[in-house]
């Protein structure tokens, strides 16, 4: 639990599409914060429990996005032709770190690499650079 975070933040998957939900530990109250027909997964609670990141296939790649931890003000802060997930919280709550595809070689190379940003999506910086795939990145205190 987060401070300043009343519920856990839990993924369910419905209707064949992944959605961002929230739930009390106890599995009662449980609040639905995306509704889309897209999937938006790998979602990370901000550490003062404000801010919610997760990427979404909404363009048909994945993309990360920023929203209220009430799902309100759903906004888009990574685009293009390739895939940006995982993304992860700093202890500050300044910085993300994401997994992303985006420096691939070919179709069949994904070439999964570490990248960190501010909250805002801005200073994109590549933080890892080798020919194994990087993933599943997140800081740690």
């Amino acid at each position: 639990m987060v401070a300043g975070w009343e519920k856990d933040n839990i993924l369910f998957r419905q209707d064949g599409k992944y959605q961002i939900y929230t739930m009390n530990a106890d599995g009662t109250d449980q609040t639905r914060l995306t509704n889309d027909n897209s999937n938006d997964a790998m979602s990370s609670c901000s550490p003062d429990g404000k801010k919610i990141v997760f990427s979404s296939d909404r363009t048909g790649k994945y993309n990360i996005y920023v929203m209220n931890a009430d799902g309100s003000n759903q906004v888009i802060i990574t685009s293009g032709n390739w895939n940006d997930y995982v993304p992860s919280w700093s202890p500050d709550g300044k910085q993300i770190v994401f997994c992303s595809d985006r420096d691939r070689t070919g179709e069949r190379d994904l070439n999964e690499e570490i990248y960190r940003m501010q909250a805002d999506g801005t200073n994109l910086v590549r933080l890892t650079n080798n020919p194994a795939d990087d993933r599943l990145p997140h800081w740690k205190p």
